[in-house]
This record gives C-alpha cells, sequence and structure tokens, in this order.
C-alpha cells in the first residue's frame, strides 16, 4: 500500500469506528423506548426498521452521487447528514415524541448509508485487488471496536437508570413528573449531541486531508450492467440476510437475557445490588460485538491464508451450530452461546461485500450502491424476528436466523464456483 493510501486508509478507519458505535447505541435505545412507549417487540422492531431502511432508499441514488461527486465529497456529506440525525434526538427526547425518534433514525441512517457507499469499495480499491477482502476486513475490525464499546457505553448512559411504567409516572405529582422527563431526555440526549459533535469535527479533518482520487468520473454509471455480475446480484440477497440476522440478534439480545431471567444469576455472581437489570444484561452485549471485532482481525489473516470463500462458509456453518446451542439450552450455556455467534458474523459483511464487487472494475461504486442497498434487511427482519417472539418465544424465532445463515453457507461455496468459472 503506497503512502498517500495508507493515509487515507488510516483516516477511513477511524470512520468504520464512528458507524460502528452509532448502530450499536441505537441497539441500546431499544429497550428504553419499549418501556418508555409500552410497546410491543414487534414495535419495538420498528426502531430498526426507521434506521435500516435508509439503506434500502438511499444507496442507489448515493452511488450514482458518488460517481459524480467522488468519495472524499461523498464521505463529508454523509458524515454532516449523520451529525443532523444526532442532533434530532434532543428534540425528541425532549418532548418525548416517538415520531421525532424514527425520523431521527432515518436521518442518521441515511448520512451513514451515503459514508459505507463511499468507504466500503474505496477501502477495497486502495491496493491489490487480490488482498481487497482483508484489507476491508482489517477496516471493519475498527467498526466492530465502535460495536464493542457502543453497548457498555449504552449501558452506562441509557441503561442504567430504572425506567418507570405508565402507570408509575401517572402516580407522581406535577414537579416530580417533570423532573422524571428532564432526566430520561438528558439519558438520550447528551450521548447524541456529543456524537453530533464527534461527527462534525471528523468532517472537518476529511476536508483538510487529501485523499487519492480513484474514480473514473468518465465513465457511465450502469447499475443494469452491474447487476449481470451474478457474484454481484447473490451478494446483494447475503449482504441482506446477514444484516438483518446480525441485527435481529444484537437488538434483542437484552430482551432474551431478560426472558431467560438471567439478570438474577448474573447479580449473584457480580453483586450488582443496586443496578437496573437491563444495564447488567446489557453489558455482556459487548462479548457479541467484541467477538465481531477479534473475527475480523483474525479474518484479516485467515482471508490471505484461505480462500475468502472457503472462510465464509465455515464461519456460517458455526454460527448456525452456535444458534442452535442457543436454542436447545438455557441460563448461561445459552447466553455464551448466542453471544459467539457474533464471532463468526465477523468476517461475512467484507467478505460477501468485497467478493462480490471484485470483477466490476469503474463500476464499483455502483455495485457498492446494490450492497449498501441491501443493508435494508436490517429493517425488515428484526420486526419479523420481533413478530415470532411474540408469537412463539425467541428460541422458535432464531429458526429465521438459521435460515439467513444457511443462504450465507450457499453463498461462499457457489461464489467459489463462479470464481472457477471466470
Amino acid at each position: 500500500m503506497g503512502k498517500s493510501f495508507a493515509k487515507a486508509f488510516y483516516l477511513l478507519t477511524s470512520l468504520f469506528f464512528m458507524w460502528g458505535l452509532i448502530t450499536v447505541l441505537v441497539d441500546s435505545l431499544i429497550p428504553r423506548l419499549k418501556e418508555i412507549f409500552e410497546l410491543t417487540y414487534f414495535h419495538a422492531g420498528l426502531v430498526q426498521f426507521a434506521f435500516f431502511i435508509a439503506y434500502g432508499l438511499v444507496s442507489i441514488p448515493a452511488g450514482n452521487l458518488l460517481h459524480r461527486i467522488g468519495y472524499k465529497k461523498g464521505i463529508m456529506l454523509g458524515l454532516s447528514i449523520m451529525a443532523l440525525g444526532c442532533l434530532l434526538f434532543t428534540p425528541a427526547a425532549s418532548y418525548r415524541i416517538f415520531p421525532v425518534f424514527m425520523v431521527g433514525f432515518f436521518t442518521l441512517a441515511s448520512g451513514m448509508t451515503i459514508l459505507q457507499v463511499a468507504a466500503n469499495p474505496y477501502v477495497t480499491v486502495l491496493g491489490d485487488e487480490k488482498t481487497a477482502s482483508s484489507r476491508l476486513n482489517l477496516a471493519q475490525a475498527f467498526n466492530s471496536l465502535g460495536t464493542t464499546i457502543a453497548p457498555i457505553l449504552g449501558s452506562v448512559l441509557i441503561l442504567s437508570d430504572n425506567i418507570k411504567t405508565k402507570e408509575e409516572i401517572q402516580s407522581l405529582g406535577a414537579s416530580a413528573k417533570e423532573i422524571y422527563y428532564v432526566s430520561e431526555a438528558s439519558a438520550v440526549k447528551f450521548p447524541f449531541l456529543f456524537l453530533a459533535l464527534s461527527l462534525a469535527v471528523l468532517a472537518l479533518i476529511v476536508l483538510t486531508v487529501k485523499l487519492p482520487k480513484l474514480i473514473n468520473s468518465n465513465t457511465p454509471s450502469n447499475y443494469g450492467k452491474a447487476l449481470k455480475d451474478k457474484k454481484l446480484s447473490l451478494g446483494a440477497i447475503g449482504i441482506f440476510l446477514y444484516v438483518g440476522a446480525e441485527v435481529a440478534i444484537g437488538s434483542y439480545l437484552v430482551n432474551y437475557f431478560m426472558d431467560m431471567n438471567l439478570a438474577d444469576m448474573l447479580r449473584d455472581k457480580n453483586t450488582l445490588s443496586e443496578i437496573d437489570d437491563k444495564a447488567i444484561v446489557g453489558g455482556f452485549v459487548a462479548f457479541y460485538w467484541g467477538g465481531a471485532m477479534l473475527g475480523r482481525f483474525l479474518g484479516a489473516l485467515l482471508t490471505r491464508m484461505f480462500k475468502p470463500n472457503k472462510v465464509l462458509s465455515v464461519f456460517a456453518a458455526l454460527a448456525i451450530l452456535f444458534i442452535v446451542i442457543s436454542m436447545l439450552t438455557t441460563g448461561l450455556v445459552a447466553m455464551w452461546s448466542i453471544l459467539a455467534v457474533g464471532l463468526f458474523n465477523s468476517i461475512m459483511f467484507p467478505t460477501i461485500f468485497s467478493i462480490a464487487i471484485e470483477d466490476l472494475g469503474d463500476l464499483k461504486p455502483q455495485g457498492s450502491g446494490v450492497l449498501c442497498t441491501a443493508i435494508a434487511g436490517g429493517a425488515f427482519i428484526p420486526p419479523l424476528y420481533g413478530l415470532l417472539t411474540d408469537m412463539s418465544g425467541f428460541k422458535v424465532a432464531f429458526l429465521l436466523v438459521i435460515c439467513c445463515y444457511l443462504y450465507i453457507l450457499f453463498y461462499g461455496r457457489k461464489s467459489l464456483k463462479l470464481n472457477s468459472t471466470t
């Protein structure tokens, strides 16, 4: 990797870290919003719908925009829109208006979509094509560092105090009720105000840094031609199902652990008598995302040593195995086995992404737009998982995510065959 490429890569890793941190902080809001607004699991899943539907609506336009304005301006635009989305949480929290939260989630995710459409393919072209998967796994490892820190921050800043029920709030006097509302708003506002400031600073840093121009703007933007590539079209389905499965598991881990009454077991072991049950189990969610971080550092090495397609298939099979273990067990075994799925999730997104766009040449921005559109799987599968949970419980609902990983296992094997025929 050349010196100018190395500098660009280091900057991009900070962006990967930031959007990982923010994505999982959104997960921390779900159990809180569920109690504040008395939502079902299905309606709580709509928070993720508002967040991830942005990928479905914005990615293709973002790919076209990126083709015209370049990676650098696209990254700056994405960061600026993300900062605006974080700022919207202030009025949403202050006035306790759920639809404004949803608008904030959508705005935040729209900026993140533009950022991802720019950053993911940019990493793959910053060096040798043969090591693109390894390079993207390494960059995504810093994304996972953000997702690992986020549950801890979420537990401390968002989930640590007790949320009152509707009846408890109605029983409060006027002044006590106002004090409670202010404290509730503060728990949400300040973390996202800090993130808005951080994103604005990052946008200014990108403005001052000279990044290599790697898009040939004279090549026409042609999504139809890009979609004729089978590895891209099949890979888009893989991204849709992977993101949906990962987010469905991550979003409901706190509720899953609460449903198994793990807080009392963990409290006895840690003597955390003054901390809310959700904060106790919420801290363990860090192991899910931490596994993804460690797996991506490991994946950066494995995808250099072995064919990325084979590594993908093996990790998908192991994810299925540990989900089945969690389904068939209870207590700490069920907890640690579902947390272990994070380790096997680790290489899936960057590996599918790099396999899917490796043959696209100057159409990589369009391929990235297609793949980032598929991230909308996080909008559809979590609410469906929540609906199945409402109907049959968490254990049965895991059958949905197993089906997602079965397809990823298929894609790893199929893409290897497609490579041998090209």
